[in-house]
Parts: C-alpha cells; sequence; structure tokens
C-alpha cells in the first residue's frame, strides 16, 4: 500500500496569502527539491521539511479528522508537496470531504484536483513549471527588482523577508513602495509569525 512521508499535521489558521486568517487544517509533507539560503534566495527556509513518518492516505485522512472534524480545508504543504501530491491521495481527501490547497515553490507540475494553488517561486521564472495558480506569492528582500511573473494568477502578492524574529523593516518598506507603485499586485506577510501561531 502506497505511503507518503509525512513531517506533520496540524489545525491552525492559514498565516500568508489571500486566504490569510481562516481555520485550515495543515498537511506538511517531507522533502523538498531545493535549499533555501540568504545567499541565493534572499532568505533563510525555516521550515523543518526533512524529517517525515510513513503515512496512507487513509491514515492521512483519519489524522486530519481528529485534528479537526469541522474544518473543511486542508493545506498541503512542505518542503516541496509537489514531490508526493499525486491522484490518489487527491481523491481521498476530497472523498473525506475536504477541499484542498497546496502551497508550491512551482518547480513541479501539479495533478489536476486542487481546489487552490499558491505558488511561491525560489527560482528564476524559467525553472518554473507550475505555470497557472489561485495567487503567486514572492518573499522579497530590499533592493529586490518587482518579479515579472510567468505564472498567470488571480493575485499577485509580495511578501517582506523576515530576519530572526521579525520583520525586516528595509523589506517591508520596499515591499510597500513596490505595491503603491504597481497597484495590481497586493501586499502580504508571513501573519502566522506575528500572531505567534504555527
Amino acid at each position: 500500500m502506497k505511503t507518503y512521508r509525512v513531517n506533520e499535521i496540524f489545525y491552525s489558521l492559514q498565516g500568508e496569502g489571500v486566504r490569510a486568517g481562516t481555520a485550515a487544517l495543515f498537511l506538511r509533507l517531507a522533502g523538498c527539491n531545493l535549499r533555501c539560503t540568504q545567499a541565493a534566495h534572499g532568505f533563510d527556509c525555516d521550515t523543518d521539511w526533512r524529517t517525515g513518518r510513513p503515512m496512507t492516505a487513509a491514515a492521512i485522512v483519519q489524522a486530519l479528522k481528529s485534528a479537526s472534524a469541522e474544518c473543511g480545508w486542508v493545506v498541503i504543504t512542505g518542503g516541496e508537496p509537489g514531490l508526493q501530491v499525486d491522484a490518489a491521495l487527491l481523491a481521498a481527501l476530497h472523498d473525506a470531504g475536504l477541499r484542498l490547497a497546496v502551497e508550491t515553490n512551482g518547480t513541479i507540475a501539479l495533478p489536476p484536483g486542487l481546489d487552490w494553488i499558491t505558488v511561491s517561486p525560489k527560482v528564476p521564472e524559467e525553472q518554473l513549471v507550475q505555470r497557472t495558480a489561485d495567487e503567486v506569492k514572492y518573499v522579497m528582500s530590499a533592493g529586490m527588482p518587482l518579479p515579472r511573473s510567468t505564472v498567470r494568477a488571480d493575485h499577485y502578492l509580495l511578501s517582506p523577508a523576515f530576519r530572526g524574529g521579525g520583520i525586516d523593516a528595509e523589506a517591508l518598506a520596499w515591499c510597500i513602495r513596490l505595491v503603491r507603485e504597481n497597484p495590481r499586485w497586493r501586499l502580504t506577510c508571513q501573519y502566522h509569525r506575528l500572531w505567534n501561531i504555527p
């Protein structure tokens, strides 16, 4: 029976993007195909994606329902969920009455059947494979140019990088300036860090 490497399952609030502040179940899958660092990407990865335990789709559904029987949204994240998400997992989650969001770096094509796609690029645009999304979100450090996104999306977002325990003030000021000058874009941030929730 197929298993998926699961880092953690928990219930919280969506912490960033257009859906920020909404209740959600989180399915963090282990593994990533990138190694984000300050030097290469303008920020260090702050997510534990290296470890995971094997779980079947049925066990994942049971764990999600145990975390919250009322919440109807699951955010599939990582690491890079595109390494593991497949039609069988999506079908099992949908059959359980769940709506599915995913947060991806865009370097792997996602299977059909997702209800909300967030692409957060960490590589040059020409390396992106997932070219359609509901929202595309770029983490920005001060001085970075406005992205020329190749992702077709309903929402375009800029998110200031964090430094230590808080938002980098220069990155925030830079993102505000870019959004004012380019009103097609929207400001977001990792609110869950400010709210001090997982």
